[in-house]
């Protein structure tokens, strides 16, 4: 399956998360959502400024244009290697964990000093918990980052399995 052929494709079936989906057809779709991002990031500095605090248009309204029909092509990608589409969705549900615990931690040095802790005494603990946490919710990305890569590289079954018949 060519690029053309492969945008073709995962653009016509742009939420349809069952079935199967080619390493061709997912990595080709990947460059093409690539490359438009990239484009359309280039256009918004040359009409808007490059500063971080300048407009961005084109580029945020590609990705979101594109984040259904790539999720999709990404769950059928994983049916492909026969996984779960859902398991797409894990360094997602790891990063709202780390978020959720971060915001808890804010929460409980906040408390302790409503109640009366010092904040000089708590200052230590907060800081050294903030770094760990960052650190291990780091590696934990990079981890899932490398392994979510194996998966979506790896060769398809080339029977049928569990989620229908080879892609063509």
């Amino acid at each position: 399956m060519g690029f053309a052929e492969s945008v073709k494709t995962c653009l016509g079936r742009f939420a349809t998360f069952s079935g199967r989906a080619s390493r061709p057809e997912y990595w080709w779709f990947v460059l093409f959502v690539a490359l438009g991002a990239t484009i359309l990031s280039i256009l918004d500095s040359v009409l808007f400024g490059a500063s971080p605090d300048s407009t961005k248009v084109f580029a945020p309204l590609w990705q979101l244009a594109l984040f259904i029909p790539l999720l999709a092509a990404g769950w059928r990608r994983l049916h492909d290697t026969g996984r779960p589409g859902w398991w797409l969705l894990i360094p997602m549900l790891v990063t709202l964990a780390f978020i959720l615990a971060f915001f808890a931690g804010i929460f409980a040095f906040a408390g302790a000093e409503r109640a009366g802790v010092d904040p000089e005494a708590l200052r230590g603990p907060a800081a050294l918990l903030g770094v760990t946490g960052m650190t291990i919710a780091g590696i934990v990305q990079l981890v899932l980052a490398v392994l979510m890569l194996w998966w979506l590289t790896r060769p398809g079954d080339e029977k049928e399995n569990a989620y229908g018949r080879p892609p063509r």
